[in-house]
């Protein structure tokens, strides 16, 4: 491990030496996730990109990317750009990145099933802001605005997400 790793533990995720509160999901945590299941899947991770609002806020480092009103993310398991970033008009399954909450204000994305993904095997794990404490995702690590906003600027391009 290094300083710049995010390790969930039972009480959060640990990062420089800091506790931070956070959510998984709501199927717990998983060895064999699958598309739909709301699991966490375990893991090390890789944050391979950093997407955020530039209508909403700041450009939180140098290497984050704006998310434009077109943005989609393919949850379409059978799709060729199935676990990756698509645009609109985009037909198959998606999530829209540009929402009206603030949830994906600013996103970091995770490698898992990425760039090569396996069909049915999941999408989307992020790291993003909760909806409130508690609160479960449907598989993302999900942290206040305030605490995703700090570890944001802390993380490096290296840093790993890493789910025992």
């Amino acid at each position: 491990m290094t300083p710049y790793d995010l390790v969930l533990t039972p009480k959060g995720v640990r990062f420089q030496g800091k506790i931070w509160p956070c959510t998984i999901g709501k199927g717990g945590i998983k060895t064999d996730k699958r598309e739909g299941d709301g699991a966490t899947p375990r893991g090390v991770h890789r944050i391979v990109g950093m997407l955020y609002r530039a209508d909403r806020i700041a450009k939180p480092t140098a290497w984050a990317i704006p998310i434009g009103p077109r943005d989609l993310w393919s949850d379409a398991s059978e799709d060729i750009h199935y676990n990756s970033l698509v645009r609109a008009p985009y037909g198959p399954s998606h999530e829209k990145l540009r929402r009206a909450d603030p949830l994906y204000d600013l996103v970091l994305l995770t490698d898992w099933n990425w760039p090569n993904a396996t069909s049915g095997k999941g999408s989307a794990i992020f790291i993003h802001q909760y909806r409130r404490p508690g609160y479960p995702t449907e598989g993302c690590v999900a942290f206040s605005r305030a605490d995703l906003h700090e570890i944001a600027r802390r993380i490096s391009p290296h840093s790993r997400l890493i789910v025992p």
